[in-house]
Parts: structure tokens; C-alpha cells; sequence
């Protein structure tokens, strides 16, 4: 429900701060008092497309903003689905600031936003039918969806849905079998190349890690060689001195002479003697490291191979494990073509006894359409009848399309509002009132279960007085049971059936034009109800009219 309506420098609006309440709400004034720019505002702040135009005369911008309660599941989760959410009370605030160079500034709440995020929660928060412009019910992508509401099984429209997005999952799975004949052999050939080459390397992990070691001693050959001889020679010694094991040695047969003068010596010399015997050792593995001749063809070959690894890895990954990974890859995938052929036949199979499926799920959810359809024909009708527009033809076209995720079928309201006319489709209705009434119409056998919380009428009444009045306020009274319903009225006989009226009012101050939006009391009401009856000179008589209408409508 819209809740306030603030608009500053719009048009001959300099600041206007209304508060709507729930069911009928009226707003009446003279022609040319700013009626349709309230509608404007509303647009503006529901994102739909502005002009630098609407900006106050004079000012450098012009603000919007609607507070609206009650949201419904639609709208909330609109908001989850944009990224936003309602204000702690609940409520939802959009906003709109208007530049006078043109530019624009949106909010949800106090965040910035994309006009379009307006757009998409201003769908779910309200519809306008008016002379120019009808959200939601003039769209024809929108039809179907309101047939379906009108009494089609939600489990027959399920099961196609079912049906639908398994059917379409296998043709995108044969889509993606059904490969070109040339291009599965060029695929083919490559793999089978990649394949084979990988496995002729003989690839094993770690391989380039361990020949990259090896060839780092054969380039080190010298210094290992040096390193070797130098080690051995401190251990064993030479011609002129002992080496680190002889000295040990003899520093151990020293201390065991003495053993039996001094006994805790015979402990070193014991400790000195293994001592001895473990450099030794180490002397004969140093030795040991000098017999692994280094063959130049060793290191040829090692360059070779890691060559051929390194041209693998710039095609197929970085290491071992990568290529290893690349090979079982290719191997799958060629597996997968090679044998795509019996399972493209499998597939077709299943996706043309799916295709059968739709087709069958489809024909009974068109034929469910088709009852709903006749049903809601004719309640348009007899809402028509009603409202005194007997002469205009309502009807559901329904033509078969190609499968989609809603059905096989297009669906398109059709209006002619004149014997003899053949129907045509909803959005080409010349006629602003008629269009308001049939939008009534339409939306009263809509009305238990509509999306859209609240309902704006502009000028429902063009082209229509006495009864037919009485019955469209009538009409809209019903259709505001549970619901908010505002309505832009000249007839006295609609704005008499409202819950609350406002008057919208237009004066001139030091040569600028200002409007005024105020709601009336029961005094108030029953003179401009009596104004709307009788002109500008109120009569005691049309007073007296006004307050009888007044009454009349607070218990119709």
C-alpha cells in the first residue's frame, strides 16, 4: 500500500506531503489543478523514464519519494533478488531526485540504486491504468499468466514445466554430442596425436627434478673430483704427516699405554679408538664416490631428455604430474567421441520420447487454458455490461506456439469497442476512458488475487455520467475491498463512493503558480462534491445533492 507521497518542485508543485490511507482513495479538482502531474510524480518514482521538463520553473531540482507498507512475497523477494531490503518498521521508501540539467538520482531506502531497480519494484507494488499508459495488464507477455491464475490446475502447469526443463536438458546434451563429422576427426586425429605422443615419453614424477640434479654434477665434475681428493687425504694423510684417522689412532694407543698406572684412560682410548675406526669408514665411502665414472654420453643424453620434457610441458603442463593429468584427459575425451555415436542414438531416443512428453503435457495445459480462458471471457463481459458498455467485445486469443517454459501457447487479450470492428489486440485501444473501464473490468474478476497491492485509476470516468458513473464508483468501491485503490475523478457520482477524497487545487502567488493536495473533511467533501455537481457557484441545492451522495456512498 502507498502510504506518503512527498513531491517537491514538480511542475506547479512546490511541496506536497499526502498520506493515502487503505481502500478508495479519490482525488478531484478543476481541470488543469496538477491531477496528472501526481500521476508523473508517481511514475518518476517508480524509474520510469523523466524529463528535465517536470523540474519546477526556476528551481535547480525537484525530489519524489513514496513510502509504501504491507509488502507482499512478490515485492520482498524483488528486494532480496536487487540486493535491498524493507526498513526495520517494515516499509519500503523509494526515492528519486530529479536534476535540472537532466540528471537523475535513485534510492531504495537511503542506498543508491538503478532506475530500473525502481522499475522492477514499482511493477510488483502497483498498476496504473490511465489514459496513455497501463502497467502489467497491457503487456501481452503478461496474459497468460492471469488465464493461468483464472483456474488452471497449478499441477498441470507443473508437470509441464517438469517435462519442459528435462527435455531441454537432453538437447543440450545432444547439442553437445552432435558434433560436426569434420570436426570429430580433426578432434580425433589431435588426440590420438597428443596421446601417443605423451605415452612414447614414458613419463615418470620427478624424472626432470632427478636429471636436473645429475647434470648439475656432470657440469661440477672438476670441483667434486677436488673435493673428493682433499677429503680422503685429511683422513688417511700422506708421505709426511698422519691423516685426522692415524692421528686418532695413535692418540687412542697413547692413552691405553698408560691404563694400568691410570685405568679412567682406558675409557677415552677406548671411545678414541672407535673414533678411528669411524673416519676410516668415511675415508673408504669418500673413496667410493670417485668410482662412478662420469660418461659424456651420460650427459648427452641427460640434455636430450630434458629437452623433450621441456617442449611436453610448454604443450600439456608444467610438471610430470600435469602431463600425466593431460594424458588421462585426452584419453577420456577420445573415449567419449569414439563412442559418442552409440550414445548419440541413446540420447535421441530419449530426447524424442521427452519431445512426446511436452507434447502431450502441453495439449492438456492448453486445453485447461482454453476453459479458463472462456470463463474469464465471460466475466469480462459481464463486468462490460455493468459498467454500461455493452457494444464492447472482449476475448482471449490463443494461438499454439513452439515449446517454451510456460506452455504452447500465445496468449493476447482483444478489445473491440465498436459493433462491427473486428477485436484487436489490448494495447491499440484509442480510447483512454474505455481503455480505464475495461482495465476495471479486467482487474475486478482479477481483483482476488492480484500482485500488485495498489491500483491507480486516472480518469476512469472520461466519457461517461449518470448511471455508468455510479456504477464504475461502485465498481471501484468493490474493487478496493482489501486493497488500496486511488482514482483521479471529474464525477462527482465516483468521488462520492470514496473512503477519503483529496482536492487538488491551483492559485497564483507574486505571479508563480502553486498546487495545493488536501484532504477534505465531511464539510469539506460535501462542497466540492457540490462544486463537481453544480460549477463554480455552489448552490443550497447542489450542497444538499452532495451530502445526500455522500451518504448514499458510505453505505453502498
Amino acid at each position: 500500500m502507498l502510504n506518503q507521497l512527498y513531491i517537491e518542485n514538480i511542475a506547479v508543485i512546490e511541496k506536497a506531503n499526502i498520506e493515502f490511507g487503505p481502500g478508495f482513495n479519490v482525488l478531484t479538482g478543476e481541470t488543469g489543478a496538477g491531477k496528472s502531474i501526481m500521476i508523473d510524480a508517481i511514475h518518476a518514482v517508480l524509474g520510469e523514464r523523466t524529463s528535465r521538463e517536470l523540474v519546477r520553473s526556476g528551481e535547480k531540482g525537484a525530489y519524489v519519494s513514496a513510502s509504501f507498507s504491507g509488502l507482499n512475497d512478490a515485492v520482498l523477494q524483488k528486494l532480496d533478488a536487487l540486493g535491498f531490503v524493507p526498513e526495520e518498521d517494515g516499509t519500503l521508501l523509494l526515492q528519486r531526485e530529479i536534476r535540472a540539467d537532466g540528471r537523475t538520482v535513485c534510492r531504495v531506502g537511503s542506498r543508491p540504486a538503478p532506475a530500473a531497480a525502481l522499475r522492477e519494484l514499482g511493477a510488483q507494488l502497483l498498476q496504473i491504468h490511465g489514459q496513455h499508459e497501463s502497467l502489467g495488464l497491457l503487456a501481452p507477455e503478461n496474459h497468460l499468466h492471469y488465464i493461468d491464475r483464472m483456474g488452471v490446475p497449478p499441477e498441470t502447469r507443473r508437470a509441464y514445466t517438469d517435462a519442459y526443463r528435462h527435455w531441454t536438458k537432453l538437447c543440450t546434451q545432444l547439442q553437445a554430442l552432435d558434433l560436426d563429422e569434420t570436426e570429430k576427426q580433426r578432434r580425433t586425429d589431435l588426440l590420438t596425436y597428443e596421446i601417443e605422443e605423451l605415452e612414447d615419453a614414458d613419463l615418470k614424477p620427478g624424472e626432470q627434478a632427478r636429471l636436473q640434479q645429475r647434470r648439475a654434477q656432470f657440469r661440477s665434475s672438476a670441483r667434486i673430483e677436488a673435493a673428493i681428493g682433499e677429503a680422503s687425504e685429511a683422513l688417511s694423510g700422506g708421505e709426511d704427516a698422519l691423516g685426522a684417522a692415524g692421528a686418532v689412532q695413535a692418540a687412542a694407543q697413547a692413552l691405553s699405554s698408560v691404563a694400568q698406572v691410570l685405568p679412567q684412560a682406558q675409557a677415552l682410548a677406548d671411545r678414541l679408538s672407535n673414533a678411528a675406526y669411524e673416519l676410516l669408514d668415511c675415508e673408504e665411502e669418500i673413496r667410493a664416490l670417485d668410482s662412478d665414472p662420469l660418461d659424456p654420453q651420460e650427459l648427452e643424453d641427460i640434455e636430450a631428455r630434458l629437452d623433450l620434457l621441456y617442449r611436453l610441458s610448454l604443450k600439456y603442463g608444467e610438471t610430470e604430474a600435469d602431463m600425466l593429468a593431460y594424458l588421462e584427459h585426452a584419453k577420456q575425451e577420445l573415449s567419449q567421441i569414439e563412442g559418442s555415436a552409440e550414445e548419440l542414438v541413446r540420447l535421441q531416443a530419449q530426447e524424442k520420447a521427452a519431445a512426446e512428453q511436452v507434447k502431450a503435457l502441453g495439449a492438456v495445459l492448453s486445453e485447461a487454458r482454453r476453459q479458463a480462458a472462456a470463463s474469464f471471457q465471460e466475466k469480462v463481459r459481464q463486468e462490460l455490461c455493468y459498467l454500461d458498455m455493452p457494444g464492447v467485445q472482449f476475448c482471449v486469443e490463443q494461438r499454439p506456439a513452439k515449446p517454451g517454459p510456460t506452455g504452447c501457447d500465445r496468449v493476447q487479450f482483444l478489445i473491440s469497442a465498436n459493433p462491427g470492428t473486428p477485436p484487436r489486440p489490448l494495447s491499440k485501444i484509442a480510447s483512454g476512458g474505455e481503455l480505464s473501464r475495461i482495465m476495471l473490468a479486467i482487474q475486478s474478476v482479477l481483483n482476488l488475487d492480484s500482485l500488485s497491492g495498489t491500483l491507480i485509476f486516472d480518469e476512469v470516468d472520461a466519457g461517461v455520467s449518470g448511471s455508468a458513473a455510479q456504477k464504475i464508483g461502485k465498481k471501484l468501491r468493490e474493487t478496493a475491498r482489501g486493497r488500496q485503490v486511488l482514482c483521479v475523478t471529474h464525477l462527482a457520482q465516483i468521488a462520492a463512493m470514496g473512503d477519503r477524497q483529496y482536492k487538488i487545487e491551483k492559485h497564483i502567488e507574486d505571479g508563480r503558480t502553486f498546487t495545493d493536495v488536501t484532504l477534505l473533511d465531511d464539510a469539506g467533501r460535501t462542497r466540492e462534491l457540490a462544486r463537481m455537481i453544480s460549477g463554480a457557484q455552489i448552490t443550497p441545492l447542489a450542497l444538499e445533492n452532495a451530502a445526500e451522495m455522500l451518504r448514499l456512498g458510505a453505505e453502498a
